[in-house]
């Protein structure tokens, strides 16, 4: 295309060097956008219509060519070329070549800068709400799987180090909190998202009788930009998302770690299914878990991402420059990889074998119910931090002679501290260790059986439009 058939070509006497062409263009990325750039094209057209700005038949050849257009494009049937630039001079360039002077007209009214600023929300809009489908989807595989192994139990760690007994569903249901506020992340970053930047044109606005509430209205916008350098230049609502998405990854990231030492033979916790590992080219015996580790290592581009598009617009000066067309495919990478990760992590999920014995013998280890042995004497009227000390002592001296707590007797027990009686033995298994944490948030139980009813009466109530 010379530079004369180009939409701003008027300006140019010489001919754009092929290599810039290529270095410059959008169009091999941002041509997914091609549904939401038709949208809010049909959109427009209709407001000018509206305005007077197109006459009636001139709108509905417009409105009628952009769905052959868009039929072309969803059928594969539509050739893009490098030097259309982006979706939206080769969505205008279609136009025009079918339509003549009357395609030429949609661009009344509007620039690139504020088209392509709707079409990323508009894309946003809908994807956003695809990735929360998914958070869903996935919070409710780990609550099926915290209520299957309600009964389960598990050393929990600090410092990777066994500290105390937990319910393998109460482990389980903290992954669940996270993505729940992952959720909320997403539905309150929509709040940014649905504004409207139409009619911001360039970046002065426009001295056209256009009509942006009516636009807003078509597209289901419950607001409008309130400054036109802003809307052009804003991609806050992209880096929100962006952030949003790395903190989603970064749940993802700590539950596969725990996976894949769980999954060693140190650990020996859980077996992955063979559907969702593999093995090695050298080691038969190998059984490798490749998607848990390939879930952490993704939580590194989509961080990367974010740091991307947060370097992008540190120096940018008002209003829109070239720079931003590299927002796309850290957003579009982004969205591919978290909306993959959600998937698979759920199918994964669904084919875990846990080896409840070791877990539970695991979780006996370690002197982890130490911490009951202090309370116990706090409850016998004991200030907890001598409580601290006398039992600080007993597992040296239980190290020492190489014992277990459960295993001390009465009387070496005593030597620590006088107020210990043989109601001590009650407090040191495992069991018991759960079952007195009953506080709310505890992993007791009865704390978590009722958190899971509490969970299901919502999915309950959502489902009934509550």
């Amino acid at each position: 295309m010379s530079n004369k058939e180009k939409p701003w070509g008027g300006r140019f006497l010489g001919q754009t060097d092929k290599q810039v062409e290529a270095f410059t263009a959008s169009i091999h990325f941002d041509k997914r956008l091609y549904r939401c750039d038709i949208e809010g094209s049909i959109a427009h057209a209709r407001m000018l219509a509206k305005q007077g700005l197109l006459a009636p038949d001139e709108k509905e050849a417009i409105v009628a060519a952009l769905a052959e257009i868009r039929k072309e494009i969803d059928e594969g049937r539509f050739i893009f070329q490098i030097d259309d630039e982006d979706i939206h001079m080769s969505i205008e360039k279609a136009l025009i070549a079918r339509l003549g002077a009357v395609g030429g007209k949609l661009h009344t009214g509007r620039s690139r800068n504020d088209q392509v600023a709707l079409d990323m929300r508009l894309y946003l809009r809908e994807e956003n709400g695809d990735l929360i489908g998914l958070l869903r989807g996935l919070k409710g595989t780990l609550l099926a799987l915290a209520k299957k192994e309600i009964n389960t139990i598990m050393p929990g760690y600090t410092h990777l180090q066994k500290a105390q007994p937990v319910l393998l569903a109460h482990y389980l249901l903290a992954y669940w909190e996270m993505l729940d506020r992952d959720e909320a992340r997403l539905r309150d970053c929509e709040k940014r998202v649905e504004v409207m930047p139409l009619g911001a044109a360039a970046l002065a606005g426009t001295g056209l009788p256009l009509d942006r509430e009516y636009t807003a209205k078509l597209l289901g916008f419950p607001a409008l930009s309130q400054n036109s350098m802003d809307a052009v230049s804003d991609r806050d609502f992209i880096i929100e998302f962006l952030a949003a998405s790395a903190l989603i990854m970064m749940h993802l990231s700590r539950f596969a770690e725990d996976l894949i030492l769980w999954s060693s033979g140190e650990f020996n916790f859980v077996e992955i299914d063979d559907a969702f590992t593999t093995g090695s080219s050298i080691m038969p015996q190998k059984k490798n878990p490749d998607v848990a580790e390939l879930l952490r290592g993704k939580t590194a581009r989509v961080y990367g991402n974010l740091m991307a598009l947060l370097t992008l617009l540190k120096g940018l000066p008002l209003t829109y420059n070239r720079d931003l067309q590299e927002d796309k495919e850290p957003f579009f990478d982004t969205l591919d990889t978290v909306k993959s990760c959600l998937s698979i992590l759920a199918s994964m999920i669904k084919h875990l074998n846990f080896n409840r014995a070791k877990m539970h013998a695991a979780a006996g280890e370690g002197f982890s119910t130490a911490t009951d042995m202090a309370e116990y004497l706090v409850q016998k009227g004991v200030p907890f931090r001598t409580a601290h000390s006398v039992v600080g002592k007993v597992v040296v001296y239980c190290l020492q002679e190489k014992k277990a707590l459960e295993s001390l007797t009465l009387e070496e027990l005593q030597t620590f501290h006088k107020k210990i009686g043989k109601d001590i033995f009650g407090r040191l298994s495992v069991e018991s260790a759960i079952k007195v944490r009953k506080v709310t948030g505890g992993t007791a139980g009865s704390c978590v059986r009722k958190r899971i009813k509490e969970l299901e009466n919502r999915i309950l109530e959502k489902v009934n439009g509550f």
